[in-house]
């Protein structure tokens, strides 16, 4: 703030505002806001929020407003006369943004979204070990939900089972799980359907917990029956890749590398145009956050980084198949947060 010569920061970005004062909530439509000056911080939420606000929010005014009544005037005490403002441009809308100016005669000089996103690329301890406890949820579900695979399940039922699991190791699912069976593992981004497991069907499952806010995101891929020898060496051929690509973390060195340990075991076995994916995402209070692991990128990792691995090979009509994992980056290298059996697990 002091280097762009910055009065306010104004954060609208729920997961900034949770990362800054403890207080995470989905405002849905309504306006929330955190106001960050020298003299002081001010929260202003819905009305409905105020409550657990000013449970979990220490040392913040948090000022609230009801619906039917006009939010910028908390956001103009918030800002407490300030004008020359940093917001997140990323996540504010041009209509807000106007009404910033408008209703609070605010300046917008800088861009404040890249210093929170940068703060957050290197989890503290207390955050680690967050993601560390819900990645001990995502295996211990994992052996759950795979335990119960059957021919004759649909997608829609194994997504349900995952649901329980998770719930009942006292935790959330972070984002919507994958369930995909047969062809449709060929399907990075496939939502569950009614298509139920048949014999020879791959099934693959990418679902994540969440722990105090903090996201676990792993895949693994089953076999109904025996496997063919077709599945079994594309298997090998990712897991190859996966164990490449976690190999090549250490401190200092580039995202861009991580990704091509992966993709140069796969494009060598002549499939590279079967993965067209990046290798990986960040994690944290989101499912997807930096770093981004991607071919060209330059980000140069640092002990706290925390990501997933997850290459996989895709083909139409046959089906896919990837392998998924968490890692933080450590001094001398990295650790595995998730440790759930690896192998093309076979189902009854």
């Amino acid at each position: 703030m002091a280097s762009h010569d910055v009065e306010v920061a104004y954060f609208t970005d729920p997961t900034s505002i949770a990362y800054l004062s403890g207080l995470s909530a989905n405002p849905h439509e309504r306006l929330m806001s955190l106001s960050v000056r020298e003299d002081g911080s001010t929260l202003v939420v819905p009305a409905l929020e105020h409550q657990k606000a000013e449970q979990r929010v220490k040392g913040m005014q948090v000022l609230s407003w009801r619906d039917g009544d006009d939010p910028y005037m908390c956001v103009r005490q918030a800002l407490a006369n300030k004008k020359r403002v940093a917001v997140e441009m990323e996540h504010l809308t041009v209509s807000r943004a106007e009404a910033l100016r408008r209703h609070a005669a605010a300046e917008l000089v800088a861009d404040v979204g890249v210093e929170v996103r940068r703060l957050r690329l290197i989890k503290d301890p207390d955050e680690v070990a967050k993601l560390q406890r819900a990645a001990e949820i995502n295996d211990a579900a994992t052996d759950v939900v795979f335990s119960g695979l059957a021919v004759g399940r649909s997608e829609f039922e194994v997504a349900l089972a995952v649901g329980s699991a998770v719930a009942a190791a006292e935790a959330t699912l972070a984002f919507d799980t994958s369930v995909q069976v047969g062809p449709n593992s060929a399907l990075p981004h496939h939502d569950p359907g009614a298509r139920r497991i048949a014999a020879g069907d791959l099934i693959l499952i990418d679902f994540g917990a969440a722990f105090g806010g903090y996201r676990a995101d792993t895949t693994r891929v089953a076999v109904a029956g025996e496997p063919t020898q077709r599945q079994l060496e594309i298997h090998k051929l990712v897991l190859e890749a996966h164990d490449a690509a976690i190999a090549a973390v250490r401190p200092g060195v580039t995202t861009a590398s991580i990704d091509k340990a992966a993709r140069d075991v796969i494009s060598a076995a002549g499939l590279g145009d079967r993965f067209f994916h990046r290798v990986g995402h960040g994690l944290g209070l989101e499912n997807h956050e930096d770093p981004s692991l991607e071919a060209g990128s330059q980000t140069v990792l640092e002990p706290g980084m925390v990501f997933t691995i997850e290459p996989g090979v895709y083909i139409p009509d046959w089906g896919g198949i990837r392998i998924e994992d968490d890692v933080v980056v450590e001094r001398n290298g990295w650790r595995l947060l998730t440790k759930a059996d690896r192998s093309l697990r076979k189902t009854l």
